[in-house]
């Protein structure tokens, strides 16, 4: 098997720190929070998300249950046709990324009227059509 050079793991450990970021923001959950359901302080969240730490697998399974996903979507790893669902991946990292888009995605998982998050759906589709997204 070929060595990962340290860049490479760095950078790796950085994309997974910058995906449990975004999931726990996603959540709502604070490092504090997060911190606790791991038995560490929020200081060692801080260091998993900055990629300063690298997460172990045991400690990324705990992290992957307590923000409700599994383990190798933190990896960005995800079923399927790899190419598509990475080009999403990306898209959906960008608009979490911007203020507008992570207060659109935490005001939306507030709505639990589902026909409500359908609607709001068919709309943000249609305005997008000009820019030939669906």
């Amino acid at each position: 098997m070929p060595r990962t050079s340290s860049k490479t793991a760095a950078k790796v450990d950085s994309e997974v720190g910058a995906r449990i970021k975004m999931r726990r923001k996603v959540l709502g959950m604070s490092q504090t929070s997060l911190g606790e359901k791991l038995g560490v302080t929020f200081q060692q969240v801080q260091k998993y998300e900055k990629g300063m730490n690298r997460v172990g697998s045991s400690r990324l399974q705990q992290i992957a249950c307590a923000l409700g996903t599994t383990p190798a979507a933190l990896f960005g790893q995800f079923e399927g046709d790899q190419a598509t669902k990475m080009v999403e991946v990306q898209a959906i990292e960008q608009l979490v990324r911007s203020s507008e888009g992570f207060a659109l995605n935490v005001a939306f998982v507030k709505i639990r009227d589902e026909q409500v998050r359908r609607s709001i759906i068919a709309l943000v589709k249609s305005l997008a059509t000009d820019r030939g997204s669906d």
